[in-house]
């Protein structure tokens, strides 16, 4: 008997959505369901997200998806409008800027020239450009800095997630609010989802966008995917010193931050060593008295003076191999293909791995941007693609 889907895709926030709408639009015919186990959002990577699009990567593949990414927002109301109606997405086009200090010199030239080779509209200012530039700035320890140009910058990402599931719902997409509990196997063939009721849906194919839930359920099926959740937090608050023309900036510290209305935005990634599995969302408040404010001072002056306002936790799915997306079928489980482990860039990442799923799908390999080499092939091979540029 034939399934009911053809392809069921678990995980219905900005990956998941994208999959769909893309899928939708390149095929009417191709039966999508989209299982999503909490249709509020609440918790998912997306709304809690810093919701940031960079071209600065270190890895060529992850330039070029953040460059259809761009392109996609510039042309959001083209994609997915419905009724004449497109999703307010608030793209604004600020830029990056990566500082350095000396000792970080040589790989902010290479991570620059990578981007370049891409495309992307970058320049590297040396500190006494920085400091003419940006007269707010602490320079006095700094070797250059890394400023994009166009392209980059920051949007609602609640507004774009839902925008993805609008067209894609309109273009016939079905969404069903339901947790899935283990994949359905027949030898070396997916062949549906068991929901967390007992109740078994039957599919052609299966995708694997279920974020932080993603190495749960791919256990299911056999398969270990060398991903975890990684909590990381995000505080909101204002300062007196005004900062204009200010970019998204990233200091050698690991702190970043950037403006966001009347205030800015900051956070920071705990060292390697300190950053264990986590499954709450709890705001660890000492982390911004003991480490991000003394950092942020340091780098702004004008920021000896803040009042923090709110603040709040989300997760990254993180990819313990090398930082980067796991994309495309296991070699091993046909019909199963698997879209996790972004490790913080999967709303910059969704429109173009949305795209490349729908690929997949539908013609069994990539007709635009070739992204074979965030397969399965490296992570069982144990051959790291490693992404530096890690915010």
């Amino acid at each position: 008997m034939k399934a009911k889907h053809d392809v069921i895709i678990i995980g219905g926030a900005v990956t998941g959505s994208a999959a769909a709408y893309f899928l939708r639009a390149a095929d009417p015919g191709c039966r999508v369901l989209v299982l999503e186990r909490d249709a509020s959002y609440r918790d998912c990577a997306t709304t809690r997200s810093l919701a940031s699009l960079r071209h600065q990567f270190s890895t060529p593949e992850n330039v070029r998806m953040s460059m259809f990414g761009t392109d996609f927002l510039r042309r959001v109301a083209e994609h997915l409008s419905v009724d004449g109606d497109a999703p307010a997405v608030g793209w604004r086009e600020d830029g990056y800027l990566f500082l350095a200090r000396p000792a970080g010199l040589a790989v902010l030239r290479h991570n620059h020239a990578v981007q370049r080779a891409e495309g992307a509209d970058v320049m590297l200012l040396a500190a006494p450009a920085l400091a003419a530039r940006f007269p707010w700035l602490a320079t006095d320890d700094l070797a250059a800095g890394s400023l994009g140009l166009s392209g980059e910058g920051w949007l609602d990402a609640h507004a774009l997630m839902h925008g993805f599931r609008r067209k894609a719902l309109s273009l016939g997409a079905v969404y069903r609010e339901a947790g899935a509990a283990s994949l359905q196997t027949q030898g070396r063939r997916v062949t549906g989802v068991r929901l967390a009721d007992g109740e078994v849906i039957e599919a052609g194919i299966v995708i694997n966008a279920a974020g932080t839930g993603a190495a749960a359920l791919a256990r299911t099926a056999g398969i270990l995917l060398p991903v975890e959740a990684r909590k990381r937090c995000v505080f909101h608050f204002r300062s007196p010193a005004s900062l204009p023309g200010c970019p998204l900036v990233v200091d050698p510290s690991g702190l970043y931050f950037r403006p966001e209305g009347a205030g800015f935005l900051c956070g920071i990634a705990p060292p390697e060593g300190e950053d264990p599995a986590s499954a709450d969302f709890d705001v660890t408040h000492a982390l911004f008295d003991d480490v991000l404010w003394p950092a942020l001072a340091a780098r702004v002056p004008g920021f000896a003076a803040v009042r923090l306002l709110s603040a709040w936790a989300g997760h990254y799915d993180v990819n313990l191999l090398d930082h980067n997306t796991i994309l495309g079928a296991h070699p091993e489980v046909d019909q199963l293909f698997f879209a996790n482990g972004f490790s913080g860039h999967g709303l910059q990442h969704a429109p173009a791995v949305g795209r490349a799923l729908a690929e997949l799908v539908l013609h069994g390999g990539y007709r635009t941007l070739d992204l074979s080499a965030l397969g399965w092939r490296r992570v069982l091979e144990g051959r790291p693609l490693r992404e530096l540029n890690v915010v």
